[in-house]
């Protein structure tokens, strides 16, 4: 069969075609669109087949990333395919599951996505996950096109149950968000029964337990680098000129091949560790120069280095021949190639960008309305921003905010800003960014009586990425009190206009309470709740 699909959307229906039996995520761009489809797929199957119970895939979003991959190595612990999804700030938060999941291994396959944001479309940091999986030393797969997506996905939980090891994918934002036609199969296969581990002591990382499997996975590195050797998506091809030779991963080898069929050898790397039987037969055949083109980090052009010998020049992004930071395309790789450059548009063809701004309608417009204006009342007030939607509220006309780092940070900058004398000192976080991680910052606040206001925008979803499921909808004042702030200090306030001196209000009364309150700013999401009209006066 036959289907035009994004990046995310081919991996998650080779997933789907490898008997998953659950995906756990947590939504980022650009990665979420790969639990959305099954989740897309999960309730046609329902609909056509409501009995089709062993056809199931549990599809609900996870709190955070660390709790997806815990979860996902669950259920590979009991035989089952699981694929846990993420962008590559995601990577961050859920490492220490990561990490020792390559010690206790898996008895199911596990893949593990990781969405990278090269260039920063919407991210706050440029990272390279390919250096997990070598910090791990667990099999990585990058994919140059959709249709080695697909068949990538289904590749990577039969090598993760053959070597019993996670599986690291990879994609940058060019493969996730672009399409393609992607043959599929016609039917899944069934789900892996439930089996349990033959060996418990692999699962349980006591240090007499987790010596033994460090050193297996030590032993396993080998027999990982020979199935990247023989493995179908590393091909090297001898060129007409091999004193020239190029090595290029996963989407980069487009932007090569748009610049036509090189003279020199090429390398395309797909599958790591890396290939050292293809790269020493590159060199053998004489290999001079060689010019390492990949999307992300110069992960490649650092390990080649101790692998070719020193009297063979390598470029590439460290060098300068290639840009350093942000996203190659063909124009960068036709200079580094030492091609005449194309044609530039003028510049009255360009599109003039135009900075994101928070919807109008949008509640946290008027949550910044009313922080700004008692803010200003305050000497020096400090407000901590989050990541989410609401971080617009940096930019004009509010310029609310003076700082954001990664999630949950808010609350706990905050806190060590009070720690240091400062007030007011005022957090501002998102509903689910709260429970991705605010909670504990918020419970290091109570613990110490921090003079903070947290200030949660509710908005009833995860609105940044499109509306997700907010793991803490409906719970937010039973969670802050369990953390232990006091009830009376719990607010809930409405942005809207006319409730502008009551919001004021409210938050001046709890900056001047010496201790740690919560005012929670909850109207929904205005794209929310525009579905939510619509699917009612369809009668859904």
């Amino acid at each position: 069969m036959k289907h035009l699909l994004l990046g995310d959307e081919a991996i998650a229906q080779g997933a789907i075609d490898a008997g998953l039996s659950g995906v756990y995520a947590y939504p980022g761009t650009p990665s979420t669109e790969i639990t959305e489809y099954i989740q897309m797929q999960q309730a046609k199957l329902m609909k056509a087949e409501p009995d089709a119970a062993e056809k199931r895939i549990f599809c609900k979003w996870a709190t955070n990333e660390k709790t997806a991959m815990e979860a996902a190595l669950g259920m590979a612990y009991m035989g089952k395919r699981a694929l846990v999804c993420m962008k590559h700030v995601g990577m961050n938060v859920c490492a220490d599951a990561f990490m020792n999941s390559a010690i206790t291994g898996v008895n199911g396959g596990l893949v593990v996505l990781a969405a990278d944001d090269p260039s920063m479309h919407s991210s706050q940091n440029e990272q390279d996950s390919r250096f997990y999986g070598k910090f791990a030393m667990i099999p990585t797969m990058e994919p140059s096109n959709q249709q080695e997506a697909y068949e990538m996905t289904k590749a990577a939980f039969a090598l993760s149950e053959e070597l019993h090891t996670p599986v690291l994918l990879r994609v940058t934002t060019r493969m996730a968000h672009s399409r393609a036609v992607v043959c599929t199969q016609d039917e899944a296969p069934k789900q892996n029964a439930m089996s349990l581990p033959e060996n418990v002591k692999h699962f349980i990382l006591l240090p007499a337990f987790a010596k033994q499997n460090y050193a297996e996975l030590v032993a396993a590195q080998p027999v990982f680098t020979e199935k990247s050797n023989k493995s179908p998506y590393n091909v090297y091809k001898k060129g007409a000129n091999p004193k020239k030779a190029i090595i290029t991963t996963g989407i980069a080898y487009n932007y090569l091949m748009e610049n036509g069929e090189p003279e020199a050898s090429v390398l395309k790397i797909t599958q790591y560790p890396l290939p050292e039987a293809l790269i020493k037969q590159m060199v053998a055949d004489g290999a001079e120069e060689v010019l390492v083109v990949e999307e992300g980090q110069p992960v490649v052009e650092e390990m080649i280095r101790g692998m070719i010998p020193s009297t063979i020049a390598v470029k590439g992004r460290l060098t300068g021949d290639l840009p350093r930071m942000g996203e190659l395309n063909p124009d960068s790789v036709r200079a580094a190639l030492g091609m005449e450059p194309l044609p530039v548009r003028e510049k009255e063809d360009i599109v003039v960008s135009r900075p994101p701004a928070l919807c109008q309608g949008c509640g946290h417009r008027d949550m910044y309305a009313a922080l700004n204006e008692v803010a200003r009342e305050y000497e020096d007030s400090r407000i901590f921003g989050d990541i989410g939607c609401y971080t617009l509220g940096a930019l004009s006309p509010f310029h609310a905010i003076h700082a954001c780092v990664e999630m949950g940070a808010s609350v706990t900058m905050a806190k060590g800003a009070a720690d240091a004398g400062q007030h007011p000192s005022i957090a501002v976080i998102g509903d689910s960014t709260f429970t991705h991680s605010g909670m504990t910052g918020l419970l290091d606040c109570v613990n110490s009586n921090a003079n903070v206001v947290v200030l949660i925008s509710d908005n009833l979803t995860t609105g940044m990425t499109g509306g997700q499921d907010s793991a803490g909808t409906g719970r937010l004042e039973q969670i802050c009190y369990g953390l232990g702030v006091a009830p009376e200090h719990v607010r809930v306030v409405v942005p809207l206009p006319k409730n502008m001196e009551e919001i004021k209000q409210t938050l001046r009364e709890e900056i001047d309470y010496p201790g740690t309150s919560v005012v929670i700013a909850r109207r929904e999401c205005i794209q929310t709740l525009k579905r939510h009209l619509k699917a009612a006066k369809a009668g859904k």
